[in-house]
């Protein structure tokens, strides 16, 4: 489990989980409304080199985005839930770009098998717990990284 107490230590870790994504990775974003979800997305998009203000694309359920590198998907399924709408995600997955999923359980069928799946809990105000799970040697790689490199001064 990693603590995150403020922005800054989320924009931090957005820093370090950018710095092993590469293209076609596939980040999913679990946690109650408020814990942060698309302000990490919002970090991850600013350390790909997104210029355009992020926010969350709950009525277009996909918004994309030029980073410096790469592109950025990102999704949120929210508005999914008890759908059986096919919005091509495979297309997206299949893309060279990032894609980050927010409530992903509603398009849990359709999700590649392999997967990074960040879980925020709301702590307080300020403090969140996230817990890494990865499925995929790829991802675990990813996992273990990131685990082994965030540090808070």
């Amino acid at each position: 489990m990693i603590r995150i107490k403020n922005l800054d230590e989320m924009n931090h870790f957005a820093d370090i989980l950018v710095k092993h994504l590469h293209a076609r990775d596939v980040i999913l974003l679990n946690g109650d409304l408020g814990a942060g979800k698309t302000t990490l997305t919002q970090f991850i998009g600013k350390h790909l080199g997104v210029k355009r203000n992020i926010n969350s694309p709950t009525f277009n359920i996909i918004k994309s985005y030029r980073g410096s590198n790469i592109k950025l998907h990102h999704m949120d399924c929210y508005r999914l839930e008890d759908s059986d709408e096919d919005l091509g995600f495979d297309e997206y997955f299949e893309d060279e770009a990032i894609t980050v999923i927010e409530w992903s359980q509603f398009i849990q069928d359709l999700l590649p098998q392999e997967q990074l799946t960040i879980n925020i809990k709301t702590v307080n105000e300020t403090t969140r717990d996230i817990v890494i799970q990865a499925i995929g040697e790829h991802y675990n790689l990813i996992k273990e990284a990131v685990e082994h490199e965030i540090t808070f001064n």
